[in-house]
């Protein structure tokens, strides 16, 4: 996942018992496939170069079997780490917090959802009837990457949609290459995470 063209999409499959999704470039090309192992009760997240899973790029795992504050590893096709993402357990309870960490166990970025009120608006309206089936097209959270100085770097976006299933992540200002993989990665487990919590 070099030299990434943004945006970049995230498309999940509904069709399938698997939690997975398609990660397509602004060019159209297909970035990654990103496939959750089911039952397993540890996250264990594999990523390949296309739909036909013959070529692993990475891997994401969890570090511990309960992931209200979990951390997620990020390792390549030689298992080699480059870095992780932290969830903030008690922090993420009203908005979602994330960390990200570089190969150095360095904190490099946060990831934070940029308004609590949408994830809490869709949860009452989720429970009524009608209403509750058109929630993924009124309420779309959003979620910014910053870094250590507070600067906006990349932002995802849910798409409206019947069953949530599109994002689409925006860079705002250039990044460091050797980071563009460490983001994607690590919203590519956010989005997973909390596509769960709802």
């Amino acid at each position: 996942m070099k030299d990434l063209n943004f945006p970049i999409r995230f498309k999940f499959n509904v069709t399938t018992l698997s939690n997975d999704f398609s990660a397509i470039d602004a060019s159209g090309k297909m970035v990654a496939y990103v496939r959750q192992k089911m039952f397993k009760l540890k996250e264990d997240i594999n990523i390949y170069d296309t739909e036909n899973k013959s070529n692993l790029t990475h891997n994401i795992r969890a570090d511990q079997w309960i992931d209200f504050s979990a951390a997620y590893s990020f390792k390549d096709a030689q298992g080699k780490e480059i870095g992780k993402i932290a969830r903030q357990g008690w922090a993420s309870i009203w908005k979602a917090h994330y960390e990200l960490i570089d190969q150095h166990q360095k904190l490099q970025y946060h990831i934070r959802e940029d308004s609590a009120w949408v994830k809490v608006l869709d949860s009452i309206f989720g429970q009524l009837p009608i209403i509750g089936g058109l929630t993924g097209y009124l309420f779309n959270p959003s979620y910014t990457v910053t870094d250590l100085n507070d600067q906006a770097i990349c932002q995802l976006k849910k798409e409206p949609s019947f069953f949530g299933r599109k994002f689409t992540l925006s860079k705002l200002k250039p990044i460091n290459k050797d980071d563009d993989e460490r983001i994607i990665l690590g919203f590519m487990m956010m989005v997973l995470l909390e596509r769960r919590r709802g």
